[in-house]
């Protein structure tokens, strides 16, 4: 006894069995009919089963969701015009021997062509310019075009499924689904650019056929059955009219199931109710075309009995439709509010979602909504994407996503920064203005609006769009709104990068760093430090501006050293060392002589001795005073090197700069505390002043 699987799979076989059958029989006997003589009466079923094989695949094309459905059109259309040409001979065949092919043939000759022979000829002419000229011709171009702009769009498609899914849209399984269906789609597309030309050879055969049937039927009729040229005329022609339109209209309800194909441009709907939808789905519309109607049948002389019920029809059918409409919007308003308010009662109250606080957020008052809004060409939401790609190679680590909101109760023209929900800074621009500020060599003056620079809090003018052109001329370093909040944005940013670090984006730094280089992250956490104290030595380094880009360096050192000590303060010095090439870089790069400011040796000594040390780290016992005199003495030095135009930069020796640099921190944010060991030796160095106290 077979098993369960095997049983179920068995009538699915015999179903593939019987379908096959089907087919090959309808094959083979187009080929037998080519050869083989067939009685009328086999030939009237064999007619019937064409005309019913031609409407099944006219409504199945009309009412398929999409062109795919129908994917084996292009070899139903090879099928079916083989099987009409056989047919074409097999009742050539009767009509030329026995004059007799069947009651269809007679009936389409007698009853379609009135049993007139001119009418005849002029209706079967008809139906052959239609089908040739309009419908195989439109169908034939609409499905060159249609296979050409598939095959171009196919690397785009390809692009945007890739896209979906690195960004996690899809998984691999979606992911292959679209890519077969495009696959599908450029292979069904075209197949069909060249099965249209069975269906246009097809119209000609069947010219041609007919043409061939009058000329040898009259031949038949006048030698071999003694009929004058007129009763031969009359009786062959009629007959050959009868074969013709019994195959003519067929092959125009294929050719027309083509044109439907291949125009199809709706997936999500039925054909007929999105036809019906959009033709008569418009009352203001329908009011018109029964005005019209009605105008016509009263002001022209167009039947009146005709055109006025019409045009009534029309109007009463536009004002139903307009009272449909509007009842189901307000019941589709009514059905949602009652959703809503449902769900509201249903649900406890939420505060989950009240908890969480956004790491960066930006908002603004209703003002600068334009700035934010791409559909009034606002390019904020662009700048502040470059602001994260522009961190992450600056400085090497991940910006969270900065949310923008607007805030009405801001004023119009106000922006402030928070970071996690705590206000750190706040501007204003004007929004039709752009801000001027002198670099320190203009000579010549511009009126405007007096403000400040919020990034730098330097003095600058607001200027019209006008002025801008003038300004820049005289030296003027001229910002647009977007830019001044971008910057702004930035640097504040760059200021709280470190507090931003969490442990989740230090652990996402070390997966990334292990796919590379598994060996010394499996040296360095968990054995000799933990994630912790990964993340304090980042944010040391991180809060003095030192890129973190180079994680492989940093794991390096710490690796190094961690063994003999878990300090993360003293840790982050000796990383520094090992980043000396970049740190050097950053500072003196370009410079033939670096101007710094360096510390007297017995301060330097002064400060080692007053360094603690308890569980919780190295800690200063100096006096206050004695601080205050190391604050003033460097604040004189900072001075003096600033009013050179240098960047103030002071150089220790490596054991005081960490300790120097928590004196100091609190008084100069932007000071540039550096070790000798932090200085490549190629650099040139020159003391400008000495900090002693």
């Amino acid at each position: 006894m077979p098993p369960a699987s095997q049983a179920k799979t068995n009538p699915k076989k015999k179903t593939l069995a019987a379908g096959d059958m089907v087919v090959a029989v309808y094959v083979i006997a187009a080929f037998v009919m080519m050869i083989v003589p067939i009685p009328s009466w086999l030939l009237d079923v064999l007619l019937a089963i064409n005309i019913a094989v031609a409407f099944s695949v006219l409504f199945s094309s009309m009412l398929s969701q999409e062109a795919l459905d129908m994917s084996f059109f292009p070899t139903v259309l090879l099928f079916t015009t083989l099987f009409r040409i056989s047919l074409n001979i097999s009742s050539t065949r009767l009509i030329l021997t026995t004059g007799s092919p069947g009651n269809v043939v007679e009936t389409f000759g007698q009853f379609v062509g009135g049993g007139d022979l001119v009418m005849g000829i002029i209706v079967y002419a008809i139906l052959l310019i239609v089908q040739f000229m309009v419908i195989n011709k439109g169908s034939e171009r609409v499905a060159e075009v249609t296979a050409r702009f598939t095959l171009d769009a196919m690397p785009g498609k390809q692009m945007a499924i890739d896209a979906d899914l690195n960004t996690g849209a899809i998984d691999d399984k979606e992911a292959k689904r679209r890519r077969d269906k495009i696959q599908e789609e450029s292979s069904f597309f075209g197949s069909m650019d060249g099965a249209v030309k069975y269906v246009k050879g097809d119209a000609t055969a069947g010219l041609l056929i007919s043409a061939v049937n009058i000329v040898g039927g009259i031949a038949m009729g006048m030698l071999r059955r003694g009929m004058p040229l007129q009763d031969a005329l009359n009786t062959y022609t009629i007959l050959t009219i009868g074969d013709g339109l019994v195959s003519a209209i067929p092959s125009l309800l294929i050719s027309l199931a083509t044109g439907v194909l291949v125009t199809k441009g709706s997936k999500d709907a039925d054909f007929g109710n999105i036809l019906l939808k959009q033709l008569f789905g418009l009352p203001k519309a329908m009011y018109i075309v029964g005005a019209v109607l009605a105008g016509l049948g009263i002001i022209t002389p167009l039947q009146t009995f005709i055109f006025v019920p019409l045009g009534l029809a029309f109007i009463i059918m536009a004002r139903r439709m307009d009272t449909m409409i509007k009842t189901a919007k307000v019941e589709e308003a009514v059905e949602e509010q009652e959703i809503t308010e449902a769900e509201e009662i249903r649900k406890p109250e939420n505060v989950t979602s009240l908890l969480s606080v956004d790491p960066i957020e930006l908002e603004f008052g209703y003002g600068i909504i334009p700035l934010a809004d791409v559909s009034q060409g606002g390019d904020l939401l662009d700048r502040v994407v470059m602001i994260r790609r522009q961190i992450a190679l600056e400085l090497g680590t991940v910006v969270p996503i900065i949310r923008l909101r607007d805030n009405i109760q801001l004023n119009p023209n106000q922006y402030i920064i928070k970071i996690k929900g705590i206000q750190c800074s706040e501007g204003e621009i004007l929004f039709d203005h752009y801000l001027a500020m002198n670099p320190g060599n203009v000579e010549e003056e511009i009126t405007g609006i007096p403000t400040v620079e919020p990034s730098f809090h330097l003095p600058a003018l607001w200027i019209t769009e006008g002025q801008r052109e003038r300004a820049e001329s005289l030296g003027y370093t001229v910002v647009d709104p977007p830019s001044i909040i971008a910057t702004h944005l930035t640097e504040i940013i760059k200021a709280h990068i470190a507090e931003l670090l969490t442990r989740q984006d230090v652990q996402s730094l070390v997966d990334n760093l292990k796919e590379s280089n598994p060996a010394i992250v499996e040296e360095l956490t968990p054995k000799l430090l933990g994630l912790g104290e990964i993340q304090k030595v980042l944010q040391n380094l991180l809060a003095e501006g030192i890129s973190i880009r180079d994680l492989l360096s940093i794991f390096e050192a710490l690796a190094d050293r961690a063994a003999t000590t878990r300090d993360t303060d003293l840790l982050t010095e000796y990383v520094r060392q090992a980043l000396k090439r970049a740190i050097s870089s950053r500072y003196f790069a370009g410079m033939d002589m670096a101007q710094v400011i360096t510390l007297d040796p017995k301060l330097e000594q002064e400060i080692m001795q007053s360094v603690k040390q308890s569980e919780q780290g190295a800690y200063i016992t100096l006096a206050p005073d004695r601080i205050r005199a190391i604050i003033d003495s460097t604040g004189k030095a900072v001075e003096k090197l600033e009013n050179m135009g240098h960047n103030a930069i002071v150089l220790t020796s490596p054991v005081v700069r960490m300790y120097y640099r928590k004196i100091t921190e609190d008084y100069y944010k932007d000071l540039v505390v550096l070790s000798y060991n932090e200085v490549e030796s190629d650099v040139q160095l020159q003391s400008i002043g000495t900090v002693s106290a």
